[in-house]
């Protein structure tokens, strides 16, 4: 993350610190006199990132809590202004994998898709939006979430299946799904229920709702000359992270320190598939 251009002494701030993996790299540029704030909603990758960051030869604080409350939280520990915020809007391996939580196709698991691993009762989940919501909301959440061609067979299908018992596991999900889809787009580059998941998942987490609010919060809180990386990963958040961007820039206080989005390489991309999607924007307040 060279972009960002980290100094010694600075205060980094990470919405989205995970388990530490760019924190853990870019924290050796801070040095003994800088700070590292992470931000994470999920406890059990802030108890893996307290680990995997020892190694920071400056001071570290994580918090728990949804980026879109950066205010508070770093209002909590006495930070007013901070030099470089960073902000990986994907999702990690371990959430995919072992979360548990339904986050993937690939795997059997619970319709959660709640990114916090302490949701309160009454929480919204995939399993409420799936089995109770009316086919046209559905139909319009696939469509406008997940940019889906097919969301209104999809919806349909969903709802004539629930009517016979409730849709309670990914797996069974994905089956829906497939039963609506024509044959010859099932067997594409994407797996046919990759958008269905994305919509569900951005639909329970208020994911553009939060990264609007996260938006606004962060760059009142960089000081001047701070620099704001951000990693997307689909169209939708890549379109409000450019708008927002490119906003600044027409208020004449800021520069766009990556004139194009930074797409990975080949390389990047066999070494780590789940990438390939990725964009980077860098942005830096005058």
């Amino acid at each position: 993350m060279t972009g960002l251009d980290v100094h010694p002494g600075e205060i980094l701030l990470d919405l989205t610190v995970n388990r530490g993996g760019h924190s853990r790299e870019l924290c050796r540029q801070l040095a003994s006199h800088g700070h590292l704030i992470g931000i994470d909603a999920d406890a059990g990758a802030l108890k893996e990132a307290t680990d995997n960051l020892k190694i920071c030869p400056c001071p570290v604080t994580l918090l728990e809590g949804n980026f879109r409350d950066l205010t508070q939280i770093i209002d909590g520990i006495g930070i007013g202004k901070v030099d470089a915020i960073l902000a990986d809007l994907g999702l990690s391996s371990q959430q995919l994998d072992e979360s548990d939580r339904g986050f993937s196709f690939q795997r059997d698991e619970p319709l959660n898709m709640n990114l916090s691993h302490n949701t309160a009762p009454g929480s919204l989940t995939a399993y409420q939006i799936v089995n109770f919501w009316q086919e046209t909301s559905l139909a319009d959440v696939i469509f406008g979430y997940g940019e889906e061609r097919f969301a209104r067979r999809i919806a349909k299908a969903i709802v004539s299946e629930r009517e016979v018992a409730p849709i309670s596991t990914t797996q069974e999900l994905v089956a829906v799904i497939k039963s609506a889809i024509p044959l010859r787009y099932q067997n594409g580059r994407r797996h046919p229920a990759t958008k269905t998941f994305q919509a569900l998942r951005i639909t329970v987490n208020d994911e553009l709702g939060s990264l609007s609010a996260a938006l606004e919060s962060a760059w009142s809180r960089l000081n001047r000359n701070g620099r704001f990386a951000i990693i997307t990963f689909h169209s939708l958040e890549a379109r409000l992270v450019k708008n927002f961007f490119r906003e600044r820039v027409k208020e004449r206080n800021a520069e766009l320190l990556t004139k194009h989005a930074v797409r990975p390489t080949r390389e990047e991309v066999l070494k780590n598939p789940r990438s390939r999607s990725a964009q980077l924007r860098i942005i830096k307040k005058l």
